[in-house]
């Protein structure tokens, strides 16, 4: 009978969803398996399958491992580009988003996948934003979500807010239009709050290195001292955070953001004024990437008639604004130390300010180093390391200064200025002030428009539907304001995890003992660019809602993995533009669904990925056409000679699933297809068990043909014998001077006295060793035996 992959494919497929095969069980040890849920920009391309494939082999082997496993699915659907792809289609962005959610539904079937349906998402969804909304409300009673004017990259075509990661050299990501920089009322969430705790609890999850090192960086921990500098007025003070205050004594300046209230609290003693406050102006409308760029000239101005007292030499420093320094980072001011610094360095030479070195009388300047101090009074010729704990202690006892912990971390702007997305609830009363929805008032439903465009003050389209913004002050009752931003959709992604747990519940976000039963996620799996922000966002959350009592957990996700990239077959980025796109839909039709999946786990490692070969696939699929000859072959009673390629493929296998080193699985299971010339039923049986998570339609199918009683899922994994995958012989290398003269096959485990006297008593080596003096003898067990001669 000819493998057919499509017609088996689709027969699955249509009896796994009626019989409701892969519902969430009741039974069991629970493991929540999660896979980032996909944007429906309406095609699913290669990477979706590459990230969905890898991470249903995982949730497979632990289902069949008798875990009560859920497998949520779902689409985080708000966002700009359904917003702009949906006008430029001239259709409204809900019909857009839905017609593709259809669309990949079906796509995403066709994979095969475990994901129990009934979980499904939609962050679009009335009945989800409502609980988006909750979760604002939330934060808002706990002084967490707050509104203030802030600077902000600010896109003039998109005409909304962007963050910093969505500016690329001072252009919009997504139209190229140069952004600006505007003061603009915006609400953020007090993610600094959390600072040191998503520092810390890092190590508490089982995350890759990689993808920690790069929070810790965000997250921006900083040991240091806060330092007081008095300015000339005698009343008002410069507070400055430096890691390195063992430097102090170097430090030959100050320099402020240009939006520091220092500026306006000495604004008439400043005898250069209308020079500054233009400078500040022009330094404004810069974006920060442009402001601290190292390849950017670093300007300033000097406050003439203001100075700063330095508070361990009582030096007089002189003081500039400059826009390399930034309001948020530290306390928006710096003390400038020329000699121990490139950037500072620089700013001296070309201001003709003093450079004085104060660690290490060697190095060459600008030094960045550890050294001896040097030039700092009583603390000269001390280690700068037991320096800068000694310079503390003084800072403390004079009053002038304290040790700090410092993070660069900032608060999360959540405004967008933007049709698509979950209105924020809050009301605007002229005697009340900002006001929260009632919580049975809920959602604040975000009206269908047909004109989609941000006022010309980017305002979001909302601030022209009257219909939604006219309404009554929860508070008073008298008329107010509906804010018209809406959230950024990471606010939607945010906490999506907890409502798959409960995801119909019409009375509250998910009911506490289902979060209780499945929360933590077990395992996250999903793709390295979420690496900072959707997980340091989700991370903030959960504690908040900790916090609060809703949550009795601290990390969402213990387990996190991620996948590779897909490359081209040229090696290269996929785009349209290249033509070298990877179609899913067409590699199924032409090699099956199973053949597809097997490919992209045996392509790589698959947390590094690689390119697509159109060749690779074929290989694997004759692997599949190979395997479906089977019941041609098999005997009742099994065969002994295959035993041990099987046990050893069950041990491997189980660990490489495990470990996701999907391809030296795969690899494991040809071999053993290779070994099987008759093979016993029972051992088809295993063969077929530890294929299942690759290609799980053609292991059901072969079930099916050879008569297995019940469904194949309903039986375990498979377990290895140890005895069974135990190695009677090893090949052993013997050596001369470290050059292979021969190898042997022995028994395994043999003594060093053993190994050595079979390597004398071997005929090359007597020849290379014949009339020479042995120094020593080398023996690895199991591996070589290296005998030492005296050398000619």
């Amino acid at each position: 009978m000819e493998y057919r992959p499509n017609e088996i494919e689709e027969k699955w497929q249509a009896r796994w969803k009626k019989e409701g095969t892969y519902k969430t069980p009741r039974e069991g040890e629970k493991f929540y398996h999660l896979v980032m849920f996909p944007y429906p920009s309406g095609d699913l391309h290669i990477g979706h399958w590459y990230n969905f494939v890898g991470g249903d082999v995982y949730a497979r082997k632990k289902r069949l491992e008798g875990y009560r496993l859920m497998s949520p699915i779902g689409f985080d659907a708000f966002g700009l580009p359904a917003e702009n792809a949906a006008i430029k289609r001239n259709i409204h962005p809900e019909e857009w988003t839905y017609g593709n959610i259809e669309r990949m539904r079906g796509q995403i079937r066709s994979m095969g996948p475990v994901y129990d349906w009934e979980k499904e998402v939609i962050t679009c969804s009335p009945d989800y934003y409502k609980w988006t909304q909750w979760l604002f409300l939330k934060l808002f009673e706990g002084g967490l979500a707050y509104k203030k004017k802030a600077p902000a990259n600010f896109c003039p075509s998109c005409r909304t807010v962007l963050a910093n990661e969505q500016v690329v050299e001072g252009e919009c990501e997504r139209c190229d239009a140069q952004v600006e920089q505007r003061e603009i009322d915006q609400w953020l969430f007090n993610v600094k709050k959390y600072a040191r705790e998503l520092d810390a609890a890092l190590e508490e999850v089982d995350w890759p290195e990689r993808t920690k090192a790069m929070q810790r960086n965000w997250i921006g921990r900083s040991e240091g001292a806060i330092v007081k500098f008095l300015a000339s007025d005698g009343e008002t003070s410069i507070d400055v955070f430096t890691t390195r205050p063992d430097t102090l004594f170097g430090a030959t300046y100050l320099v402020l953001s240009p939006e520091h209230p220092f500026l306006e609290k000495v604004k008439g003693d400043i005898k250069n004024l209308e020079e500054v406050e233009d400078y500040v102006k022009k330094a404004k409308k810069r974006s920060e990437k442009e402001r601290v760029s190292g390849e950017k000239e670093k300007t300033g101005v000097k406050l003439e008639g203001v100075s700063a007292i330095n508070p361990v030499n009582r030096e007089k420093l002189p003081i500039f604004v400059a826009d390399y320094v930034l309001m948020h980072y530290g306390t928006g001011a710096i003390m400038a130390v020329p000699a121990h610094d490139e950037r500072d360095f620089a700013f001296a030479k070309k201001h003709s300010l003093p450079v004085r070195r104060v660690v290490s009388e060697k190095e060459e300047l600008p030094y960045q180093g550890e050294g001896k101090i040097v030039n700092s009074g009583d603390f000269d010729g001390m280690d700068s390391s037991v320096a800068r704990g000694k310079i503390i202690s003084f800072l403390e006892k004079e009053k002038v200064g304290e040790r700090k912990t410092s993070y660069k971390i900032r608060d999360w702007l959540i405004s967008r200025q933007r049709y698509w997305g979950a209105p924020i609830p809050i009301v605007h009363c002229e005697d009340c002030g900002s006001v929260p929805v009632r919580e049975e008032d809920l959602p604040v439903k975000l009206p269908s428009l047909e004109d989609l465009t941000p006022t010309r003050e980017g305002e979001s389209p909302l601030a022209k539907a009257e219909e939604f913004y006219k309404t009554e002050c929860p508070k008073c009752g008298r008329e107010g304001k509906r804010e018209t931003d809406t959230m950024d959709t990471f606010v939607c992604s945010s906490w999506y995890y907890i409502r798959y747990t409960d995801p119909k519940n019409k009375e509250e976000f998910a009911d506490r003992e289902k979060i209780d039963e499945w929360l933590p996620v077990d395992i996250y799996i999903g793709g390295a660019e979420h690496t900072v922000l959707h997980l340091l966002y989700s991370r903030f959350v959960t504690k908040a809602l900790r916090d609060m009592g809703y949550l009795s957990f601290s990390e969402p996700f213990s387990k996190l993995r991620h996948q590779g990239i897909i490359l081209g077959s040229d090696g290269q980025k996929m785009s349209k533009s290249k033509g070298n796109v990877v179609d899913p839909a067409k590699e199924i039709e032409k090699h099956g669904a199973d053949s597809v999946r097997m490919y992209l786990c045996f392509m790589g490692p698959y947390d590094q990925g690689g390119p697509w070969d159109p060749q690779g696939i074929k290989g694997v699929k004759r692997f599949l056409e190979k395997a479906w000859k089977l019941p041609s072959v098999t005997k009742e009673e099994n065969d002994p000679d295959l035993e041990k390629h099987l046990h050893k493929a069950i041990k491997k296998v189980t660990g490489d699933i495990e470990e996701m080193r999907f391809n030296t699985a795969i690899s494991s299971l040809m071999t053993l297809l290779s070994h099987m010339k008759s093979p016993g039923k029972e051992q088809v049986k295993t063969f077929l068990l530890l294929l299942l998570p690759f290609a799980p339609h053609f292991a059901w199918e072969m079930w099916e043909v050879l008569g297995f009683k019940g469904e194949i899922e309903k039986e375990p994994w498979p377990k290895h014998s140890e005895k069974k995958t135990y190695e009677e012989e090893v090949t052993i290398v013997l050596q001369v001077n470290g050059k292979v003269r021969d190898t042997l096959r022995v028994e395994k485990d043999l003594t060093e006295g053993e190994l050595e006297k079979i390597a004398l008593e071997n005929e090359k080596i007597k020849k290379w060793t014949e009339g020479k003096s042995i120094k020593k003898k080398v023996v690895i067990q199991n591996k070589l035996v290296n005998i030492v001669t005296e050398q000619d």
